[in-house]
């Protein structure tokens, strides 16, 4: 899988194309995801709603699988820890593999904000165990 079929797979996703998400980077154990902070993202605080920061981390977390097993994955779970709240203009989640076996990879993912000034903030931390469901073609 490369980044421009991730990028179709995201764009496969209603929910996705909803918030505006992106694949920005694609490869070797790693992958980001980015989308732009707007008003209908927020919550009463005027910080981007936690379930924003779920999404971009779990995503991204089976993303970052794909970059080694390929597609047929699904999240089989995984825990977020908010740090700050988040603010900003874009939100970015970046993860990569920690281990990648024949059925589960164990990836983790790092969820910033992006300043109009180009400043990031660490907002949230995650780790994700990803489920194999399809062997990729050509593998056993």
């Amino acid at each position: 899988m490369d980044l421009e079929l991730a990028q179709q797979v995201l764009g496969q996703q209603p929910f996705s194309r909803l918030l505006g998400a992106r694949v920005t980077a694609f490869g070797d154990g790693e992958a980001t995801l980015e989308l732009d902070i707007r008003e209908e993202l927020l919550q009463q605080y005027g910080f981007v709603h936690g379930g924003v920061l779920s999404y971009a981390a779990d995503n991204t977390l089976t993303l970052a699988a794909g970059t080694v097993v390929g597609a047929g994955l699904i999240t089989s779970g995984f825990t977020i820890d908010y740090l700050r709240p988040a603010k900003g203009a874009v939100l970015r989640a970046h993860g990569r593999v920690v281990r990648a076996g024949r059925t589960r990879v164990v990836t983790r993912c790092d969820v910033t904000t992006v300043g109009a000034d180009g400043a990031r903030t660490l907002c949230a931390v995650a780790q994700g165990n990803i489920a194999v469901i399809e062997p990729a073609v050509g593998k056993d």
